[in-house]
């Protein structure tokens, strides 16, 4: 139950349409519904944490994912499902041919009624080679679900370096960053000795054998010296792109006008002012015109999306 329908039930109840009695009933049950016998939806994972419920398609059938859906859709919460295999992907986009289905971070959303709003929060993320973006894309979909602007920075790593200095001024834009590698894991400490955001890194399974699926990657970033870097786990890009979601709305939100009072108390120093005046000019600028002309999303991952 949202706030909209708790309003819509106390004004029920006020107008003597709908009983105390029967109020407190909807109250006490409606914080989920049985999907079939198989699931209980959570409906209050919105009003709790500010998001909804996320469905991981891995190891549930394609009807099952179909129940959950259309449990959240009913409530007007939308929805978003990661790790969809591929015959579950058809069925859905069969049965909600309005959602989106991203075969590269297999997930498949269903916008909720706030996606139309303004964009809050700019979320970037970077990953350190091609073999990357199936996590990437899995922390892009999330992040652009908790409705931030996000952009992909593609084949980044450390074995040449030049590339990631040519996209800093995109990167300066972002309020987090989301870090995606594998083999030694290494971009993450070195993006995140470059800019003044939160990097949340994200370990990947690419890798030969020593990398012990992902195990290599996941130590080095944890054993990071740039104390500006916090690590998920293995190939969770829904992880990261949640994390960098929610730092990033908040950001975003502490920009707008009616909620300037909230943001906290004043930077006093003049060298925290300057700071704040260049960071500003930098967030002025959108993150897909960081260098050069636009470019559409698939020429800056030099990949095709389908």
């Amino acid at each position: 139950m949202d706030p909209d329908e708790l309003t819509h039930l106390l004004d029920a109840v006020a107008a003597g349409v709908l009983s105390t009695a029967d109020a407190v009933l909807r109250i006490c049950t409606q914080p989920y519904v049985d999907a079939e016998g198989f699931a209980k939806v959570d409906l209050h994972r919105r009003v709790r944490c500010g998001f909804p419920e996320v469905i991981f398609g891995q190891g549930k059938t394609a009807q099952q994912i179909e129940a959950i859906l259309r449990a959240l859709i009913t409530h007007g919460q939308g929805g978003l499902v990661t790790r969809v295999e591929p015959a579950a992907a058809a069925h859905l986009r069969s049965a909600f041919p309005e959602g989106q289905h991203n075969p590269v971070g297999r997930t498949f959303r269903i916008e909720s009624p706030e996606a139309a709003g303004a964009k809050v929060g700019r979320v970037v993320v970077v990953t350190a080679g091609t073999s990357d973006l199936p996590v990437a894309e899995e922390a892009r979909v999330t992040a652009e679900a908790w409705n931030c602007e996000v952009a992909v920075v593609a084949d980044v790593g450390v074995a040449g370096l030049h590339r990631l200095l040519h996209e800093l001024p995109r990167l300066g834009r972002a309020d987090a960053l989301v870090v995606v590698a594998g083999m030694e894991g290494a971009l993450p400490s070195v993006v995140g000795g470059l800019v003044d955001c939160p990097v949340i890194a994200v370990p990947t399974s690419i890798g030969y054998g020593a990398h012990f699926q992902g195990l290599a990657a996941l130590l080095g970033m944890l054993n990071s010296c740039a104390s500006n870097v916090v690590v998920v786990n293995i190939d969770a890009g829904f992880n990261g792109g949640h994390v960098a979601g929610l730092i990033a709305r908040r950001a975003g939100l502490a920009r707008l006008p009616s909620t300037a009072a909230a943001t906290g108390p004043a930077q006093q120093p003049a060298t925290a002012a300057a700071g704040s005046e260049d960071r500003a000019e930098r967030e002025s600028q959108p993150l897909t015109d960081a260098v050069g002309p636009n470019r559409p999303h698939a020429q800056e991952c030099d990949c095709t999306w389908h």
